[in-house]
């Protein structure tokens, strides 16, 4: 009776870390696509060639587009979080905080994208966008309350008592406002969110 080979496994562990590498190089390429092109630009076609990676792979990590768009949604709204984390990490400028001007330059810095004017627009274009792409604005709206919970935890740092929908209303209109009424961006949003804030 010929004896059974045990099946070589030591291939496993390799297979699936070059696997996990391929799913995360196409999430971020999704959310890259997304931020920067709008989610009409996502295919399967522009998504592996942003990726690296061939064509058959993204069919291989994921059912469809609309899962693409979902998880790609998902990466960049847990980005906006992570800026807000990240501000908050800077412990010289928190501690320097302790004026309501200090306060809305910190607050400013943390809720709108890194980048001139330029990048600020094309942020809100595609906030504004988003919403005619069911899977993307559904995404969006079930990250929500981590960027909301971040922050909540940045005005609490700040000592400002003020619903974080408020003050990210404040962030959002002064924005919208500068843009397109040619105002210089962010000392308009500084100086609009000055008043919430002292």
């Amino acid at each position: 009776m010929p004896t059974k080979l045990p099946t070589d496994t030591s291939d496993a562990p390799r297979r699936r870390a070059r696997g996990e590498a391929r799913h995360e190089a196409l999430v971020a390429a999704a959310a890259a696509i997304i931020r920067d092109e709008g989610p009409a630009a996502l295919t399967h076609r522009s998504l592996a060639a942003r990726a690296g990676l061939p064509l058959a792979s993204t069919t291989y990590y994921f059912a469809s587009l609309e899962e693409i768009l979902e998880v790609g949604g998902s990466v960049l709204a847990e980005s906006w979080a992570t800026n807000i984390r990240h501000v908050l990490d800077d412990t010289e400028a928190v501690a320097a905080a302790t004026t309501g001007l200090r306060r809305a330059e910190l607050i400013t810095r943390a809720l709108l994208p890194e980048g001139d004017d330029a990048v600020v627009r094309h942020h809100y274009e595609h906030l504004v966008s988003a919403g005619r792409t069911p899977a993307l604005a559904r995404s969006y709206a079930s990250g929500r309350h981590r960027f909301d919970a971040a922050i909540a935890d940045m005005l609490r740092t700040l000592g400002v008592d003020q619903p974080p929908a408020l003050v990210l209303a404040a962030v959002d209109g002064g924005a919208v406002a500068a843009l397109s009424e040619g105002r210089p961006l962010r000392p308009y949003v500084t100086a609009l969110l000055v008043r919430f804030v002292s």
